[in-house]
């Protein structure tokens, strides 16, 4: 009998909503969102602006509280301690410090991660070549190129070896060969059993890595399923899902 995959992420009639000064509901970010993120599986939550995907994922991190349903990490609470160090995350926007190397960079976050000093060198150098920057580990991560930096950001992410992690747009203001790096790196992880939930606005690149979608619109989920059996292209799917495209009258605008 073949076993059903572990559940890593369980949302289950999760709903968000933000009120005002005086406790009235202004936004209702995500309604009634149910999902299941398998252990292994590459889960892409997928969605235009203003669709609840950051919402979401914040209540998955524990940053935020849902005001109705459930959210679980490995069958824990998103806040507990145990589920955090099981976590790794690679927000948008990548702060990283300009005037520390590549390699001080990691070895800082191996301390966050409380490595043994030895174990802290180690998981660096492994690191830096799994993102192929050993050659630069000395250099100050603040002359790098927004695909190097990128890279640092995601080794960063992978210190404490997660079971899960989370990418938030990894290749948001990428070029073409930095989003290609991003995307191998990505896939790699996947082959090596590691669960991945990411968004992003990049349908290509989604199409490209990810097992499973799910589809954001207005905080609602209104598609879910496998890139592999959609008979299409995801962006004509994902036009298809969530409606369509605003024609614009440009001529006024236009001289000659």
């Amino acid at each position: 009998m073949t076993m059903e995959p572990e559940i890593v992420v369980s949302l289950n009639g999760v709903s968000k909503t933000f009120r005002d000064f005086w406790l009235r509901p202004t936004v209702v970010a995500v309604d009634a969102l149910s999902l299941g993120v398998r252990r292994g599986e590459v889960f892409g939550l997928l969605g235009p602006n203003g669709s609840g995907k950051s919402t979401t994922i914040k209540m998955i991190l524990g940053l935020l509280s849902p005001s109705a349903g459930q959210v679980r990490l490995f069958g824990l609470g998103p806040q507990s301690v145990a589920a955090r160090r099981r976590l790794g995350y690679l927000p948008e926007l990548s702060y990283l410090h300009p005037f520390l190397t590549a390699a001080e960079t990691l070895r800082y976050y191996a301390g966050l991660c409380s490595l043994p000093r030895r174990e802290a060198v180690r998981r660096t150098r492994e690191l830096l070549a799994m993102v192929g920057l050993e050659d630069v580990a000395n250099r100050p991560v603040g002359g790098f190129s927004k695909g190097m930096a990128r890279r640092v950001a995601l080794a960063s992410a992978l210190v404490g070896r997660p079971e899960l992690l989370v990418l938030d747009e990894p290749t948001s203001g990428l070029d073409p060969i930095s989003t290609k790096e991003v995307k191998t790196l990505v896939k790699a992880l996947a082959r090596g059993g590691m669960t991945v939930l990411t968004t992003s606005h990049m349908l290509a690149d989604a199409e490209d890595i990810c097992d499973r979608v799910m589809i954001l619109n207005r905080g609602r989920s209104v598609a879910e399923g496998k890139v592999a059996e959609l008979g299409t292209s995801l962006e004509e799917f994902f036009l298809a899902k969530v409606g369509d495209v605003q024609d614009f009258a440009l001529a006024p605008f236009l001289k000659g």
